[in-house]
């Protein structure tokens, strides 16, 4: 394999392909994302296919396609099955305990602690759908600027505010303190601003902000940097990891503007990772069991990834893969316990199917291979 210069590593956030061995202690016996969105009249792809996706083991039932990269499924080794785990499983970092969820609802003394320190009182405190809250919670917020404090299975203290109400800034410096508040027993995996604005109804706005646990261990993404790689965050990449191991950033609004903005870093002269979330898939028809415009939208990405192989050069590499599932068709709303997909191409990549793999840390072991090698001048060094 000849050299690589640039990875372009995508996530499709909960494009998970079918239940993995331990789904049923997580509650998901019969989940598959996948399956799931190909029964909708939405779902044509044709660019997958030709790189191998369907040659990855238990997708066959989508069409037999060719085999242009190395594929395979990867089974988690993490306790968990939320975005923060799987993504830091993708860069090298195996969580062997589950990060703390609160089902109940955040301990009184923990929300009278939050109240005391923002001088605002909290309304809601329990788990609930992001998009029911506001319209349950958002006119008793607007008549006494209570904070909306809510939560779900995944571990995660999420702050919805109205705009006109709290300004965004505002509202971001109420979840660094919740962030600050959240450690140790309490260190839950994010805390998320959730603006909305209008009128009842609401709406959530484009202005949500995660603020991560950092990682516990050195990630592939503070190696990288260490040795003088360009590390790139599109997406929410730069928030679940607290910033760290990160040289550059930029936030996107939805996929579209996700793959546009991927899309432009090929034309920019870099070296190293650019590290990808396309969120929507989970966060927009996941949660919301919207099967129809799950498919669409992975639908969508299946198009734009043929003018994205197009403009690839001889040493790039591009990654597919998934941090968890999301089966919009399953029981529920939560995230689904499956494997995930690894697609690697590249001009000089050898195509192989290597079945299924445990460990997503499988993709930083990866990507390490494709950049970093023995004797090799690291590309920023004097």
């Amino acid at each position: 394999m000849d050299k690589i210069k640039r990875v372009f590593l995508i996530v499709l956030d909960s494009c998970g392909i079918g239940e993995a061995p331990d789904s049923a202690d997580f509650g998901d016996k019969g989940c598959s994302t996948i399956r799931t969105i190909s029964k909708s009249e939405k779902f044509n792809i044709k660019n997958l296919p030709l790189l191998g996706y369907t040659q990855i083991d238990g997708l066959s039932f989508l069409g037999e396609g060719t085999l242009k990269s190395k594929v395979c499924r990867l089974q988690e080794i993490s306790k968990g099955k939320d975005t923060t785990i799987g993504h830091w499983e993708i860069a090298g970092v195996i969580s062997e305990s589950p990060l703390p969820t609160f089902p109940e609802g955040f301990p009184e003394d923990l929300i009278t602690e939050f109240e005391k320190r923002t001088s605002r009182k909290v309304i809601c405190n329990k788990p609930y759908s992001g998009t029911e809250v506001i319209k349950d919670y958002g006119k008793e917020h607007l008549e006494t600027g209570a904070l909306i404090v809510y939560t779900s299975a995944d571990s995660v203290f999420q702050i919805a505010a109205h705009e006109d109400k709290i300004p965004v800034e505002e509202l971001y410096n109420y979840c660094k303190i919740a962030r600050e508040m959240l450690q140790g027993e309490w260190g839950i995996g994010r805390v998320i601003a959730r603006p909305f604005e209008g009128e009842y109804p609401f709406k959530r706005t484009a202005n949500r902000h995660d603020f991560s646990l950092e990682p516990p261990k050195e990630t592939l993404l503070d190696e990288l940097k260490s040795k003088g790689f360009d590390v790139i965050a599109v997406g929410k990449i730069n928030d679940i990891f607290a910033g760290r191991g990160i040289t550059e950033y930029t936030y996107t609004k939805n996929n579209t503007d996700g793959m546009t903005k991927t899309a432009e870093y090929q034309n920019k002269d870099f070296n190293g990772l650019c590290f990808v979330n396309l969120v929507d898939f989970d966060m927009v028809y996941g949660h919301r069991n919207d099967i129809d415009g799950y498919a669409a939208a992975f639908s969508e990405f299946d198009n734009r990834l043929g003018a994205f192989i197009e403009n690839m050069k001889p040493d790039d590499a591009l990654i597919i893969t998934a941090d968890h599932g999301c089966d919009p068709g399953f029981k529920g709303t939560d995230h689904t316990r499956e494997y995930v997909p690894f697609i690697l191409y590249g001009e000089s990549i050898a195509p192989e199917n290597m079945g299924t793999i445990k460990g997503f840390d499988y993709i930083s072991q990866q990507v390490k291979n494709l950049l970093i090698r023995v004797g090799k001048v690291y590309p920023n060094q004097p």
